[in-house]
């Protein structure tokens, strides 16, 4: 009679266990999910950079309404598929003191987190934030264009 009862038990187990992700990989969902979003993966991470032209005014941390809402959007879809934790990198172009470049990508980075946190429904203490300044720029700082696509803020999403 155990044994019996038993069988259908661990089959239901391995079937469930099936179900999962294995650790430290993304499901197929995450990945169409993050792809679809801009992400793009290097060494296991998969990253996305917002720039400052859809984020920011010129020097300043408050996010506009409509990128508000575009984050808020985007991060209740990734949560939908598990994604609930992410680091926040903030960072600048080459304008300004290091001082304050460091401390406005970090508000930056930290506004972006409060906007993600709300849209995915998700404790704000699941975002990790860092103001980078002006150390990584992705372009030259010798053009406008330049220095505003190194005026942003990159989500990056590492292997659970």
């Amino acid at each position: 009679m155990l044994k019996r009862l038993l069988s259908p038990f661990i089959l239901i187990m391995l079937i469930l266990a099936g179900c999962q992700a294995p650790q430290g990989k993304f499901t197929p969902e995450q990945i169409a999910a993050m792809k679809s979003y801009g992400f793009t993966e290097a060494s296991g991470d998969w990253s996305l950079g917002l720039s400052d032209t859809i984020l920011f005014d010129k020097n300043d941390y408050k996010l506009r309404p409509e990128s508000e809402k575009q984050i808020q959007e985007m991060a209740s879809k990734l949560a939908a598929t598990g994604l609930n934790h992410a680091r926040l990198d903030g960072h600048t172009d080459n304008y300004g003191e290091d001082s304050y470049n460091e401390a406005l990508s970090l508000k930056r980075a930290n506004v972006v987190a409060d906007a993600w946190a709300q849209g995915a429904n998700i404790p704000r203490t699941n975002l990790t934030t860092q103001g980078l300044g002006k150390k990584y720029p992705l372009a030259s700082n010798q053009t406008s264009k330049g220095r505003a696509e190194n005026r942003r803020v990159a989500v990056v999403i590492s292997t659970p």
